[in-house]
C-alpha cells in the first residue's frame, strides 16, 4: 500500500517560515505545520469509505503562530496542563515560571513549545509515512532548568493508526511532560457537535481538581459518579449529570488514572475509546503514560473559526 511524505507549502508567521507537511498511508491523510507541531488535518474514512477532517483548527492558518489560546493541534510544553503558582521545586531549589494563567503557569507558559518552530526531518517507509520534529529549548526558557531537545514523529500507518513519539534529553535535572493538543470529531469537523459521540475510558480514578482547575492530590473513585465511563457513555448525557468536579470545571477536563497506573513499566495499554454513531469512525487511544486529560472543551466560546467556515 502506498505512503508518502510531501512538503506541501512554506508560510509566513510572525516573521518565521513555517513549513507544512502533508503524511499519506492507506487511505488517511495528516498535515501538520512546523510551528508547534501543530496538527491542521487527519482525514480518515467513515463507514462507507467517505473520507472526512476528524480534527478542529483555524479558518485563517496564521492563527497557529499563538495568536489564539485554544491550541487547536499544538504539541504543548515543557510542561501539558497547570503548574500552581507558575513555580515548583526542584533538587531543593526554587524554580519560578512564567505565569499565564492566572497565577498558575499553563502549557509551557507565555511561548510555549506551542508557538516554537520545529525542525522537521520526513521519512517514508513501506506502509508508514512519518515526519520527525526537532526543537531546542535552552535553559532557563519560560523558567525551565537544563537546555532541553525535544523530539516528536508523528507517523501515519496504512491501518489509519497514528502514532506519536516524544522523546527528550536534557543538560541538567528538570521537569518535561509533552502532550498532543488536538480536538476530535469524528463525524467531521464542521459538521456540528460532539454530545452524541460515545466515550469509554480505562481508569477507576481520577485527579480531584480545585476551582483553578489544579490537582487537589486526591484520587477519587470512579464508581458511581458521572466519571465512571469505564463502559460507554454518550458525552451529552454525561454532561447533564449534577457532579461537583464537573461543575468545577465545567464539563470534562480532568486526568483519568488509567488502569494499572501504579503497576512498575511502561508498557502499551489501551486507554480510551471514542465512537460516533453517524460515521461509524472509532478511535482508540493507547499509551504507555499512567494518565489521559479528557478535555471536552469548555472554554470554547465561538470566536474561533474553523476550516469549514463555522465557529467552535
Amino acid at each position: 500500500m502506498s505512503c508518502s511524505v510531501e512538503r506541501v507549502g512554506v508560510e509566513s508567521f510572525d516573521g518565521e517560515s513555517v513549513e507544512r507537511y502533508r503524511l499519506r498511508a492507506g487511505a488517511a491523510s495528516l498535515e501538520c505545520l512546523s510551528v508547534g507541531c501543530v496538527i491542521t488535518r487527519l482525514d480518515v474514512p467513515d463507514r462507507d469509505g467517505k473520507s472526512a477532517n476528524v480534527v478542529l483548527g483555524y479558518l485563517d492558518p496564521r492563527e497557529y503562530a499563538g495568536r489564539r489560546r485554544e491550541y487547536f493541534g499544538a504539541v504543548v510544553g515543557r510542561v501539558a496542563n497547570r503548574i500552581a503558582r507558575g513555580s515548583f521545586v526542584l533538587d531543593g531549589r526554587m524554580h519560578r515560571l512564567a505565569a499565564n494563567d492566572g497565577a498558575n503557569h499553563l502549557h509551557g507558559g507565555r511561548r510555549g513549545f506551542d508557538r516554537r518552530v520545529w525542525q522537521v526531518v520526513p521519512a517514508s517507509s513501506g506502509d508508514e509515512a512519518s515526519v520527525r520534529l526537532q526543537l531546542t529549548s535552552p535553559d532557563g526558557d519560560e523558567g525551565y532548568p537544563g537546555e532541553l531537545a525535544a523530539t516528536v514523529v508523528y507517523t501515519l500507518t496504512a491501518d489509519h493508526a497514528l502514532r506519536i513519539d516524544y522523546a527528550a534529553t536534557t543538560t541538567a535535572p528538570t521537569v518535561v511532560n509533552l502532550t498532543q493538543h488536538s480536538y476530535f470529531n469524528l463525524a467531521g469537523d464542521g459538521t456540528g457537535d460532539v454530545l452524541e459521540h460515545q466515550i469509554e475510558i480505562a481508569a477507576d480514578e481520577i485527579c480531584a481538581v480545585d476551582e483553578t482547575l489544579l490537582p487537589t492530590g486526591e484520587l477519587r473513585a470512579v464508581a458511581g459518579t458521572t466519571f465512571d465511563l469505564r463502559a460507554p457513555r454518550v458525552i451529552g448525557r454525561a454532561l447533564e449529570s449534577r457532579d461537583d468536579q464537573l461543575e468545577l470545571a465545567g464539563g470534562f477536563d480532568h486526568c483519568f488514572a488509567l488502569q494499572g497506573w501504579r503497576a512498575r513499566g511502561r508498557a502499551l495499554r489501551h486507554a480510551c475509546t471514542l465512537s460516533e454513531p453517524r460515521s461509524g469512525r472509532r478511535l482508540r487511544v493507547d499509551t504507555d503514560q499512567p494518565g489521559m486529560q479528557f478535555y471536552s472543551g469548555n472554554f470554547l466560546d465561538g470566536t474561533a473559526t474553523g476550516p469549514g467556515g463555522g465557529n467552535y
